[in-house]
């Protein structure tokens, strides 16, 4: 499975868990809701400086994204 869709599955699910809506990622991460949306659907995969803002915003170490994209990636 690709590596962007799969992250975009984790993003998708973290943000979920978390409560946190694409608006309030988007605004707290400093980018725009239309980004988030096309990282959840595979679009894009965020620099490295992007998922450090948006695991802070998410409350989790950017190495636990990371760890369940991986995960996830076995699994498929």
């Amino acid at each position: 499975m690709d590596i962007k869709i799969v992250f975009g599955k984790v993003l998708k699910e973290l943000r979920a868990e978390k409560g946190v809506s694409q608006e309030r990622l988007a605004l707290e991460a400093e980018l725009d809701r239309s980004y988030v949306s096309a990282l959840e659907r595979g679009i894009y995969q965020p620099s490295i400086t992007k998922l450090f803002d948006i695991a802070r915003v998410l409350g989790v170490r950017p190495g636990e994204i990371i760890d369940r994209v991986e995960h996830e990636m076995k699994e498929s």
